[in-house]
């Protein structure tokens, strides 16, 4: 059997032994809540159902929102790298993904990976601590979709120059080195950082510092595309695509955030409106910063910085106050900003701005919400610097500090790793011919063709060739 044919067969082959061993994983009857337990609450149950779906919304929503940038002929590859983590991260999160994040702490730092492996006792055990009135299959669902859309995100910032089998890989050593543990240190009562007083209420640090930092180590390890050294501008493929993915993400951003409140409650109430507001405040800041700066406004514009409001309102959604979110979506806003201002005069290759966006705008709303957080919004919660506790200000800096050394040193890893095994990046001519071509064999563009004449690659009309 050549080199060649044992790496196609490799993946078929694990998934094959993924479901032989769980066909004879026994049926675990529900757990049912005894006298002394919290009983669960349908209210809940069905808002935390909803959210769910929400949240699965968004993965097809990025797809659109990125998709929609890049050029045409490489729309197909980078929407499906977004979607595919669906299908990777779906079976992952079964087998040990759930355990490792959400399972028995080990030294507060990962969960231990039998805990809930093969999702074997996962009916059959209480509710989670912090969500009583769910069922736990529910809660480990509905962090599923977090789990998914993580590694989607770094997408933006490999687009256009990476091997589609690489990325898969790339989707399953994140999730696994990257993503698990991160979410057991916040999330898990027993995470050391959850520990230390970090708070992070939908995922600033777990979903948007880890993609952020991740595409930024990815971006620096595949280095730039021809069309970048050459200093080429790429017009977006169908800004209208863009357009739908931001109302896409809009909408399935309140299963995120509202969600996360996993209940019917008044808190689910508050991170619904400030997740609104701060994308609302976001996407008019962008849009009137780029008047100020001599540009006109755009459709882009606006729906770039809507998501940066959403990213960096995440993880102060369930903390501070719909007014206060203005103002996180305007700081937010601003920073990214300047940051793909000076990106751009840079030699970093982030393909959509991904490290700018989602890492800093995750940096941004971390550190807010140490300023703005207040126990009137959630009495869990502490009071940040702004209601006179710099205390909880500094622990946010320093958890965040944590985060993006780990996640930037472990994804730079990755990379370095995969680039190791299978090389990463496509050749040159597979570079400029497109990566929906070559690396799927369609085309998003049925209307025109692209030839290869004399060394030189041209885009012309179908018509011209008939």
């Amino acid at each position: 059997m050549s080199k060649k044919t044992a790496k196609q067969i490799l993946p078929f082959v694990l998934l094959v032994a993924v479901a032989l061993v769980a066909m004879f994983v026994k049926p675990i009857a529900d757990y049912v809540p005894g006298e002394k337990d919290p009983q669960y609450n349908s209210a809940d149950i069905a808002w935390v159902l909803v959210s769910t779906a929400l949240v699965f919304l968004m993965t097809p929503g990025l797809a659109f929102f990125y998709g929609g940038m890049v050029n045409r002929k490489n729309v197909i590859s980078t929407m499906i790298k977004s979607v595919v983590a669906a299908g990777v991260v779906g079976i992952l999160w079964v087998v040990c993904g759930f355990s490792l994040a959400f399972g028995e702490s080990v030294n507060g730092f990962i969960g231990d990976p039998t805990t809930f492996a093969f999702f074997h006792n996962v009916k059959g055990h209480a509710a989670w601590p912090l969500a009583n009135t769910i069922p736990l299959t529910l809660f480990s669902l509905f962090q599923l979709m977090f789990a998914v859309i993580t590694p989607g995100l770094v997408v933006g910032a490999l687009a256009e120059r990476i091997r589609f089998t690489s990325f898969i890989l790339f989707i399953v050593l994140f999730s696994l080195l990257v993503y698990a543990p991160v979410a057991h240190w916040n999330w898990h009562p027993d995470g050391f950082l959850a520990k230390m007083g970090a708070w992070d209420f939908a995922g600033g640090t777990v979903v948007h510092i880890t993609a952020g930092c991740a595409a930024l180590a990815g971006a620096m390890v595949l280095k730039r595309r021809k069309s970048h050294v050459e200093n080429r501008e790429i017009p977006p493929a169908n800004v209208p695509y863009v357009l739908i993915g931001t109302g896409l993400l809009w909408f399935g951003w309140f299963g995120f955030n509202a969600g996360s409140a996993v209940g019917a409650t008044s808190l689910a109430v508050n991170a619904f409106g400030t997740t609104t507001t701060a994308a609302a405040s976001a996407g008019l800041t962008w849009m009137f910063f780029d008047v100020i700066k001599g540009k006109k406004p755009s459709v882009l514009g606006f729906c770039i910085g809507a998501v940066v409001g959403l990213v960096a309102i995440t993880p102060a959604a369930g903390f501070v106050g719909i007014p206060q979110s203005i103002i996180v979506g305007l700081v937010g806003a601003v920073v990214s900003n300047i940051a793909v201002s000076i990106k751009q005069r840079s030699t970093l290759d982030d393909t959509l701005d991904v490290f700018p966006c989602h890492g800093l705008g995750g940096m941004v709303g971390m550190l807010l919400t140490g300023v703005f957080a207040s126990t009137a919004v959630n009495s869990a919660g502490p009071n940040g610097l702004f209601y006179g506790n710099p205390e909880f200000f500094f622990t946010q800096f320093k958890a965040m500090g944590i985060v993006v050394l780990y996640s930037f040193t472990v994804s730079y890893g990755i990379f370095k790793f995969i680039n190791f095994v299978v090389p990463m990046r496509v050749s040159e001519l597979e570079e400029e011919l497109g990566l929906d071509e070559t690396q799927h064999n369609e085309k998003y563009m049925q209307g025109h063709l692209l030839v290869h004449h004399n060394g030189e690659i041209k885009e012309t009309p179908v018509e011209k060739h008939k």
